[in-house]
Order: C-alpha cells, then structure tokens, then sequence
C-alpha cells in the first residue's frame, strides 16, 4: 500500500512524476509552478531520482531539451505556467506534431494584460487545439493519479501524443492536502518501461533529418494521423481509468465525472478546481427538492462529445461554467463546445457561465445561484445571456 502524505498541488505533481522513472527533467521556474520543477532537483541532488536534470534559461529552452530527449526514446518531464506556455509556444506545438510522447504538468495562471500572475485557465484553454492531450484536475490525489496515467495515455501505441495534466494555480498548486502515494513498485507494476513503438528517432548510428521540409499531401497525412490517433485515446483513456482502479482502487470516471445526474433536471458543467464548491451546491440544492447535477470534464482533448452528449441528453437545462473567456464569442470556450457537442439543443435551456479570472473565487454561492437560474427557466427552452459571476 501506498503512503498518505499531506502535499501540495505540486508537490504531488513532482512526487508522481518521480515515481515514472524518468530519464530526464527539464527544469525553469515559473510562479505557480516552480515549486514543481524545484522538489524533482531536490530529488536529483539528494539521491532520491535517478534522472538527468537540465537547469535553462527558459521555457523555450525548457520544451526543445525535452523535446530532444523524446526523440531519442527517452521518459521526459517538465512543467509551466501562463507566459512560460506561451513563450515555449514554437516547440510545444512541435512536440505534439512530431508525436513525441512525454508529461508536462501545467499550474494554470490567467494571462497578461492587465498585469497579473494569479489562477485561472486561459493559459492552458488557449493552447487547446496545439495538439497536446489535456486532462484537468481538481484534487492533489487527482493530480498525483493523472501524471502516472499520463503517461501510459501518452505512451499508448494508439495514441503516442504528450499530455498537459492542468491544475488551477494556487488554489491546487500550493494548497496542501492528504495524497494517498503509491509506491514505487507499485508504479512499476502498473506503468511498464518506456518502450518507443519504433527505435530511438535521433541515434548517433543512423543519423536521420529529423522533422524536414514537408509537402502538402504529406502534411495531410501528417494532420490525419494525429486526429486518428486523438479519437483514438477517448477510448484508451476511459481503459487506463479502468486499469488504475483495478491497480489502486481509484477511479475518476475517464473522460468524464457524472455527480447525482441520474434524475437530474438541471445540471451544470465544470472543469478543475470549482468542481468541489459545484458539487457542494448540488447537495445543497438536492436537500431544498431541486433536482440538480454535476458533470466535471476531465478531459478537454481530445474533447469528450459523446460521453457529454449523452450525459447532458434528456436534461432540461444545463450551465457550463468557464474559468476562461472565449475572446471570438461572449461565451466560455467550453460552453461553446458543449453546444457544438450537442445535436439537438432545441428543448434545452442553457447558458454560459465565466468566473474565477485573475485568481477570483468561484465560490458555492455563484454555484447555488446558477444553479436556482436554471431551475427557473428550465421550462422555456433556449439559449440565455452569459452569466459573469463578478461580486459586487
């Protein structure tokens, strides 16, 4: 068994990430996630792990190191925040694109302007479609399970894409929490060796071109493939989920969590660290006789259509609540994809929810009133204004 250990977001992020028997950790400081890359050089330098750290002068430099050490087969690790995702931006999209299966953790912070260095999503929702995996959670023992899921979704043959295990800054990375750790062999046991579907990519042997120049038609190919591969991990997640709760006892639901849907009228949609002051609402509704529900997206890529189409279907009204903006709608991007997941909104009401930008709590007040908004209109199907969940 395990060990309980009381830990931070990230702290759990590191301590998992350590037990993948990783090759190589890249390692730039960024508030809020330098606490991550800061324990694993601990860890190096103490002798707990077995890996060779790379110090760099930033992000860009953070992503091309383990980039290189992808290529060439090995298990790789690193993480950010907010404007170090944005300035490794060029190789972040590379690594997906070239296929290059690996686990970066990102403490997710609201981007500039205005100046501000505090939680929300919008760093991770704007890199959405860079062709990278991202699962959210919600919880340290959540965080913790999903960097060693991570990477048996990652390293999948079906799938061979990196993964971005997101978590909301502050609020998961430094509050501190009880994570159930697993041991060492029991890591072993559940995630085997790296294994490459192919030989090392850069082998001083057979020196290759890696990623030339490509031509259109092959670039289609190219396009395809990685959208194979991503329809391909909806099912490859759901039976990693399957396997860690036969392996720990712990299951999160796959793609996605359903809270009290089963005869639910009213249901609202959440991802990452609201989804507990969400759930706490739900009770609170259910005890004043408001069928309500809860319905987490974990997995926001590749993005869980059907499991939500079919999780929403028959409700009479539902909320997704976004913790980032959508800047070409009045909308959250992931209210506009849930709709898009939907075939038939016509007896549905709904609308959008956007809160919790710039470090703003989304509080279970904000949730119990969404959820007595849709209570309300549950009867008059359509699509309503976007609620902004701002305090007086």
């Amino acid at each position: 068994m395990g060990k309980i250990k009381v830990l931070t977001g990230n702290y759990a992020a590191a301590e998992a990430a350590a037990l993948c028997r990783l090759d190589l950790i890249s390692a730039y400081p960024i508030t809020p996630q330098s606490s991550v890359v800061e324990h694993l050089s601990e860890m190096v330098h103490n002798g707990e792990l077995d890996a060779d750290l790379v110090q760099v002068e930033s992000e860009h430099s953070a992503m091309s190191v383990v980039q290189g050490a992808a290529a060439a087969g090995a298990r790789a690790f690193t993480a950010t925040s907010a404007q170090g995702l944005a300035l490794m931006y060029e190789p972040y999209f590379r690594m997906s694109t070239m296929r290059l299966p690996m686990v970066m953790a990102i403490a997710t912070r609201e981007m500039s302007s205005p100046e501000t260095i505090w939680s929300g999503q919008q760093d991770a929702i704007s890199v959405r479609d860079a062709g990278w995996i991202q699962m959210f959670c919600d919880s340290n023992q959540e965080i913790a399970d999903m960097i060693i899921q991570g990477y048996m979704i990652s390293e999948h043959p079906d799938v061979v894409l990196p993964v971005n295990v997101c978590y909301d800054g502050f609020y998961s990375s430094h509050l501190t929490a009880g994570v159930d750790m697993p041991t060492q062999e029991e890591v072993d046991a559940f995630l085997p060796p790296r294994r490459p579907r192919y030989s090392a990519m850069l082998d001083p042997e057979k020196p290759l071109a890696l990623d030339p120049m490509t031509p259109g038609e092959l670039m289609l190919r190219y396009r395809k493939s990685h959208l194979d591969a991503m329809q391909s991990a909806l099912a490859v997640i759901d039976e990693t989920d399957r396997k860690f709760a036969a392996a720990f006892g712990r299951s999160y639901g796959g793609l996605i969590e359903e809270y009290r849907c089963d005869d639910a009228e009213v249901v609202i949609v959440t991802i990452g660290g609201m989804t507990g002051a969400g759930k706490d609402a739900v009770d609170a509704a259910r005890e004043r006789g408001i069928r309500a529900g809860l319905v987490k997206i974990r997995f926001y890529r590749p993005f869980p259509a059907k499991r939500l189409a079919a999780a929403l279907g028959g409700k009479k009204a539902f909320c997704v609540v976004d913790r980032s903006v959508c800047f070409g709608w009045d909308r959250g991007p992931m209210y506009v994809e849930t709709c898009a997941a939907l075939e038939d909104l016509s007896g549905t009401a709904r609308f959008s929810a956007i809160g919790g930008l710039g470090g703003a709590d989304i509080s279970v007040a904000d949730m119990a009133g969404i959820i007595d908004c849709l209570n309300e209109i549950k009867d008059k199907p359509g699509e309503y204004e976007t609620r902004w969940l701002m305090k007086d």
